[in-house]
């Protein structure tokens, strides 16, 4: 008999999982996996309830405490709650795999909403390729309860949560693809997010001077301006100096890490500030330190840029805020194969006559078309008017394949609501109206990246949101900054970590 966990206590687990129907997965913890029953009706503490329980296939350990969603498309796809969780017993038996091989089991469960002994029974041996069907039973025993309904205790007794909460905003993704130990990959940061830089950094960040070096992530950076406001205010707030942009650099670059890391980074540059013209700096100058990561492009033309920052650590993030950087546009492919985007973008772009609820009306109809067609993309406002979704998918595809797919998403969209789409190239004749943006997915062609500061008024940032936030009438395109989206994150997690995986097919859409 397989080893029990350090304190000699076997677990057991019921999830309630919405794939195709509705149903709660009874689990025990035997002999290194989950010997697992679903169960349509779900468990009870009625002592007169007989209950459907269908054998299904052992899962493995890792899966016990899994809360969040299954991918559409893979076996079980749905979203999983831990609707309960314990310790259990088998009872009149030392080999509960020989009990379950002989047809019955006793157990004794001691979870937060199951007690007592649960009995189940084989009703009799499937004929090949049938899961066998079970009686799930409880004793009349001293935790028995008349009546017992599992539907009236929906919640997860890990978070609290519902099954519609966690399919709204789920914080892990399980994907049986990979190996037990990497099956359940996590949406969000389990501690907050902006660890990294020490408060003792920051500290000597703020005792420096106008120009100084800063020691941090092991690097040390001069520094220069940091008195110099950067951004206007907003609100009645004060402007926002080149202090604090460092400061954030340094706090946010734990987080953007994964979504800038070995793409060439192209600078939007505001050395007087954001009330001052700006201009692209894409070439990295000579005057860089050596230690700061670059990409030499084998395939630039004479005279176009060869040298690109990449942000493969988080000090090269502040030197690039230190250079005048107040926007961050990294590729959407990768050094390693610049040709082959990682991501289709859709750019929901307003135009002068487009309010902010059109925008919305745009952004909903995307997020209805592409559970339609079973693509999962990750929304973001662009800290301007619009908003932006991009969709990670699976390595091959060329930029004309993602063009050409969302191209043909945003005209059937489009076609809904005429009124407030115009497809013309030429800004002056769309009239006002939107454009949803297909050509963005390009070759050398970039949006603004996720926690990226804009150029403006209180220094918004293009911040990730959650789908069901289009429904709040408080989101605004430009509502998270500088100043506010760090205690966002950890109060919420990294919204976009969705967009880095799994990669998906672009399935036809005729």
């Amino acid at each position: 008999m397989a080893a029990l966990p350090g304190d000699g206590q076997r677990r057991f687990v019921v999830q309630k999982h919405r794939a195709r129907r509705l149903h709660y997965d009874l689990r025990f913890e035997i002999d290194g996996v989950l010997v697992s029953w679903a169960v349509p009706m779900g468990p009870t503490l009625d002592p007169k309830a007989k209950r459907l329980a269908v054998h299904v296939e052992d899962h493995p350990i890792e899966y016990i405490d899994f809360e969040g969603v299954i991918p559409r498309g893979e076996y079980g796809g749905g979203d999983v709650i831990v609707w309960d969780l314990g310790t259990w017993e088998p009872h009149d038996t030392d080999d509960p795999a020989a009990a379950v091989a002989a047809g019955e089991l006793h157990a004794d469960v001691h979870g937060r909403k199951l007690r007592g002994r649960l009995v189940l029974v084989r009703r009799g041996r499937a004929n090949a390729g049938e899961q066998e069907q079970w009686l799930l039973l409880h004793k009349d025993d001293d935790f028995a309860v008349p009546g017992w309904d599992p539907a009236d205790h929906p919640t997860s007794v890990l978070s609290g949560r519902t099954n519609d909460e966690v399919k709204a905003d789920p914080d892990r993704l399980w994907r049986s693809d990979l190996p037990p130990d990497q099956d359940s990959v996590q949406l969000k940061a389990e501690e907050p997010a902006t660890a990294g830089v020490s408060d003792d950094e920051l500290a000597a960040l703020d005792e420096l001077g106008n120009n100084g070096t800063w020691e941090v992530y092991g690097r040390q950076l001069k520094l220069t301006n940091l008195d110099k406001e950067l951004f206007g205010g907003r609100d009645d707030e004060p402007g926002l100096t080149k202090r604090e942009l460092i400061s954030y650099s340094a706090r946010i670059a734990p987080v953007i890490l994964p979504y800038v890391a070995g793409r060439p980074l192209n600078m939007n540059r505001f050395p007087g500030g954001a009330t001052k013209p700006g201009f692209w700096n894409k070439q990295l100058p000579d005057h860089a330190p050596d230690w700061v990561p670059r990409w030499v492009n084998p395939d630039a033309k004479e005279g176009r840029t060869t040298t690109y920052l990449v942000v493969d650590e988080p000090a090269a993030l502040i030197w690039a805020a230190n250079f005048g950087a107040l926007e961050w546009h990294a590729w959407t492919s990768t050094t390693a194969d610049p040709r082959h985007p990682t991501y289709a973008l859709i750019d929901i772009d307003p135009g002068p006559s487009t309010s902010w609820d059109d925008v919305l009306v745009l952004a909903r109809l995307h997020r209805t078309a592409l559970e339609h067609v079973g693509v999962k993309g990750q929304p973001k406002v662009t800290g301007r008017r619009g908003i932006q979704i991009w969709i990670p998918v699976v390595a091959g595809l060329d930029f004309a394949d993602t063009r050409v797919w969302v191209e043909e998403l945003s005209k059937a969209i489009g076609s809904v609501v005429p009124d407030l789409v115009s497809w013309k190239w030429d800004v002056q004749a769309r009239e006002g109206l939107a454009r949803l943006d297909y050509t963005q997915n390009v070759h050398n062609k970039t949006l603004v990246s996720p926690y990226s500061p804009r150029p403006a008024p209180g220094a918004p940032v293009s911040a990730p949101i959650a789908w069901d936030e289009l429904d709040d009438p408080d989101l605004r395109p430009d509502g998270f900054t500088v100043r506010t989206v760090l205690d966002r994150i950890d109060r919420v997690g990294d919204l976009f970590r969705p967009a880095l995986g799994p990669p998906q097919e672009l399935p036809p859409l005729r």
